[in-house]
């Protein structure tokens, strides 16, 4: 009688399994063994036995987590558990990132993770990997989501900063304590002024240097700063800043928020945001497409964002793609302080109207008729 070959990783209701190798990858439950993608708390949990992550994501997890039972590998190097061979490759979404590589008797399978296949100057860029099964994100998996270069929207938070201090105002800029907050440090131009941070962004940024990181200079916000110091330099803040106390101390402020959810309209007046900045850690329409196309691979699997659309999509241009329910996602704006794709699309008539109205999608891409 014929057997149908079992898959080398399942979805459980704990989180993506091996079983011949008896580990998780980024489970949401906790279990013995997990390989972590990233530091990011969907992704990142506590209550594992032991965890095994990339060495640059070691003193975040640590921050995060606590005491934990932690192995870290650099990229490229790979180990065995149970005679299943795993490896860990850029990602390109965070410092530390990683998509995991699963190989057991010649059969590939990646975990993306979340990532972005543009260069943002301070993670290792993504690589793209060859393997059968392609385990993907598609957070911004709609065609409106296309993003412009990373210098030229800079180039607008730059400017946009040195006009506040001719004027006399405090900058505040917004983005994730993991990822966007670092992002922005490293492109800031710093002869406008000087970078202060919110005590959650300094936490972070002190344990990415405790790793060896090389990030530009801060300075954490304290209550002995004069807040004309502050005003003639630039706050970076978390999400969970936006309309507290802590934020109203500035006043007179302008507040920028930096999102890819930016693109649409709508976004920044929902935020209360003088600013919106287009600026994600997750690939685009485009970028998703060629990172799965780069994989060759022959099924892909897709965990979270707009998974039924993007996955009807793909079967109709030629792969053979999936949709998968697991808990990686959740609401923007949640105390994790991380970029993630809401449970729901953004509100009907917004999700896929660009800030722009001039903006147009190109001809012909109708999603395969999900409803453009």
């Amino acid at each position: 009688m014929f057997m149908a070959k079992k898959p080398l990783l399942e979805f459980t209701d704990r989180g993506i399994y091996c079983p011949v190798g008896r580990f998780y990858i980024d489970p949401w439950l906790p279990v013995d063994d997990a390989v972590i993608t990233h530091a990011h708390s969907d992704h990142a949990r506590v209550g594992h036995r032991r965890y095994l992550a990339h060495e640059y994501s070691e003193q975040v997890l640590r921050y995060r987590l606590g005491e934990i039972q932690l192995q870290t590998v650099p990229y490229g190097e790979t180990l065995m558990k149970n005679g299943v061979q795993i490896g860990l490759y850029p990602a390109g979404h965070v410092i530390g990132s990683a998509q995991v590589r699963v190989c057991y008797q010649d059969e590939v399978w990646v975990v993306s993770g979340d990532y972005k296949v543009d260069d943002d100057g301070i993670s290792t860029p993504f690589e793209p990997v060859r393997c059968h099964h392609f385990i993907s994100e598609c957070t911004f998996g709609m065609p409106v989501y296309r993003w412009k270069p990373q210098a030229e929207t800079f180039a607008e938070i730059n400017n946009w900063w040195r006009k506040n201090v001719e004027n006399g105002l405090a900058t505040v800029i917004v983005g994730y304590s993991l990822g966007k907050a670092q992002r922005v440090l490293q492109n800031l131009d710093l002869s406008i002024g000087k970078v202060y941070t919110h005590g959650v962004i300094e936490n972070t940024n002190e344990a990415l240097r405790r790793n060896g990181i090389a990030l530009n200079p801060t300075h954490r916000i304290t209550t002995d700063l004069a807040k004309e110091e502050i005003r003639k330099g630039i706050v970076i803040a978390p999400p969970s800043a936006v309309g507290s106390p802590w934020m109203r101390r500035f006043n007179p402020y302008d507040f920028g928020y930096c999102s890819g959810w930016m693109s649409i309209r709508g976004a920044k007046r929902r935020r209360a945001a003088d600013r919106g900045f287009v600026l994600s850690d997750h690939a685009d329409w485009d970028g998703l497409i060629s990172a799965i196309d780069a994989t060759g691979c022959e099924k892909v699997y897709l965990t979270h964002g707009y998974t039924a659309s993007f996955a009807r999509y793909l079967n109709e241009i030629g792969f053979d793609a999936h949709e998968v329910h697991t808990l990686y996602g959740g609401d923007e704006l949640t105390a994790a302080d991380e970029e993630i794709a809401p449970t729901q699309p953004p509100p009907e008539g917004e999700a896929l109207v660009p800030d722009d109205e001039s903006k147009v999608l190109p001809s012909g891409e109708d999603l395969g008729g999900a409803g453009l």
